[in-house]
């Protein structure tokens, strides 16, 4: 059983999941799909194509456009923004050439970054508060800055790892005990 706020609207047709939590003053359009186990902050919008994974946690004022989709376990920080247009004009209509934004399971987005549309966030990938992404972020990537560069790699854990950027290297997350194995700039994670 889900818990919504009186103040929050869903529209017939919307999609959600168990055990999900719906805050005040939100919005859930009609076609918007939201897995189980979700948490969906203070005064935030969800699109009509819009796809929320299992165990994702939506934080206060974020607008989830349409043609945006959150695997499993995404963080969105308290009002990152997402776009869905790529070139736009209050006085042309480009719905037809809305641009897909995919983030990967687990990956978090810090607090007021924007995620230019387009664009796919890899898996468990870390986004700084304030940073601006226009490109493909890779998995663990560790990204900050405007425009956005990776500076480091992240674990699933959510910890930075002693790793070069690119090169052959590997490291154990002391937390996980998950081994990361880095090769051709592309980071691996082996289980423990």
């Amino acid at each position: 059983m889900s818990q919504v706020h009186p103040s929050a609207i869903i529209d017939d047709g919307a999609t959600i999941g168990d055990n999900c939590r719906i805050w005040h003053f939100s919005h859930i359009c009609a076609g918007a799909i939201i897995g189980s186990g979700v948490s969906i902050g203070q005064n935030v919008f969800v699109g009509n194509r819009v796809k929320i994974g299992n165990n994702c946690k939506v934080q206060n004022n974020v607008s989830v456009y349409d043609n945006v989709y959150l695997e499993d376990g995404v963080f969105c920080g308290p009002s990152m923004v997402f776009t869905n247009v790529h070139n736009p004009r209050a006085e042309v209509e480009r719905k037809s050439e809305y641009r897909d934004t995919l983030v990967k399971k687990g990956a978090s987005l810090g607090a007021n970054c924007t995620i230019i549309c387009g664009a796919t966030i890899g898996q468990y990938a870390f986004i700084g508060a304030g940073a601006v992404v226009s490109k493909n972020v890779p998995d663990f990537a560790l990204m900050a800055g405007v425009p956005a560069r990776q500076i480091g790699w992240m674990s699933a854990f959510g910890e930075k790892l002693d790793l070069p950027l690119t090169g052959d290297a590997q490291c154990i997350c002391p937390h996980s005990g998950d081994k990361y194995i880095l090769r051709d700039g592309k980071l691996f994670r082996e289980a423990a």
